[in-house]
Order: C-alpha cells, then sequence, then structure tokens
C-alpha cells in the first residue's frame, strides 16, 4: 500500500507542474499547448499528435495501475522505480520554473520565446523530456507489467522524435546562439568540453 500511496504522490506532484505551469501562463495570455495545433504538417503534425494521444494513455496506464498495485516487480526495485520517477519529477519542475514564459509543450507556432541556458538547462538541452522519461522509467519499475511497457518505450521513441523536430526549428528562432548553446551542452544530459 506504501508503494501506491508513494506512486499516486508522485503523479500528482508531475501532473500538477504540469497543469500548474499551464494554467499559470493561460492567466498571463499564453497559450503554453501548442500540441498539433495551428497549421503544422507532416511529421511534425503526426508526431505532436501521437505525443499527446500517447502521453494521455500513459498518464491514464499510470493511475490505473497504481491504484490497482498491477506489477510483477519485486520490491526492492518498485522503491527504486519511485526514487527514480521523483528524480523525474524534480528534474521536470525545475526545467519548468527555469524556462519562466518561454516553457511550451509543443513548437510554438505563436507567442515569442527566449533561448534559455540558465540553471538546469546548462546540464541538459531537453531537462523537461528528461524528466518525463525519468518519470516514466521510474513508473515503469514500480509497475512493471506489459501494458505500461509498451506504452512507456512509445511515449519515449516519441518524446525523442519531438526532441529531433525541435532542434530542426530552433537554429532558425535564436541563430547563432543556439548553435554555441547545443556546442556546449548535451541533449539529454552533460556538458561538452571546449575544442
Amino acid at each position: 500500500m506504501a508503494i501506491q500511496i508513494a506512486a499516486l504522490a508522485i503523479l500528482a506532484a508531475f501532473y500538477g507542474v504540469y497543469l500548474g505551469k499551464m494554467l499559470a501562463q493561460r492567466r498571463r495570455g499564453i497559450r503554453t499547448d501548442q500540441m498539433a495545433r495551428g497549421n503544422k504538417r507532416g511529421r511534425l503534425f503526426w508526431t505532436e499528435l501521437l505525443l499527446k494521444g500517447t502521453t494521455y494513455a500513459v498518464a491514464l496506464a499510470e493511475a490505473a495501475c497504481a491504484l490497482a498495485d498491477w506489477n510483477s516487480a519485486p520490491t526492492w526495485l518498485r522503491w527504486l522505480g519511485l526514487g527514480l520517477a521523483a528524480a523525474g519529477v524534480g528534474v521536470f519542475a525545475a526545467s519548468a520554473y527555469t524556462m519562466r514564459d518561454s516553457w511550451r509543450a509543443g513548437i510554438p507556432r505563436e507567442g515569442e520565446t527566449e533561448l534559455v541556458t540558465a540553471g538546469i538547462y546548462r546540464f541538459s538541452r531537453n531537462p523537461a523530456f528528461l524528466g518525463f522519461d525519468l518519470t516514466y522509467l521510474g513508473l515503469l519499475l514500480a509497475f512493471w507489467n506489459p501494458l505500461l511497457l509498451a506504452l512507456s518505450c512509445l511515449a519515449a521513441v516519441l518524446l525523442h522524435l519531438q526532441i529531433l523536430q525541435e532542434e530542426a526549428f530552433l537554429p532558425a528562432a535564436f541563430g547563432p546562439a543556439y548553435a554555441r548553446y547545443r556546442s556546449r551542452v548535451c541533449r539529454y544530459l552533460g556538458r561538452r568540453r571546449p575544442r
């Protein structure tokens, strides 16, 4: 029962950060959710649409697995998974906080944003995505089952494809500043040494 309660608290914290950030930005007239919206076409549209649907499905599956305690993992692995998921929430929260009003879900087609390179973004170009991945992996370990495995793997692939889409967009949006940033900071985690 303690594992279930901890997992539900982690889920509430993770999605609370996400929804809280969206609502705070909405009050300031900022449209945060830009997934598959606007005049997007082709691969970008489909990647964002599938990612949006998959993240909703993962959230529902995680909550259902936590409530039903559907798992086949040993207790130690479940607690390890919850620790990893909690770390993911921390990474995600730090990324949302550091981005301030530049945070968006999806490639923005409206509203100006700025290139954020401070805080957690000094160590990861994509800490929000890293937070999603850590949370998904952690909850998968805590509630190991075929459904959650399939959905979490699909979400991880789609999150990576979204990163690749954003990396194609960012040079045009931020020019040489993004190129310098990209040369210093790794996609997921770490810094590069100057050459």
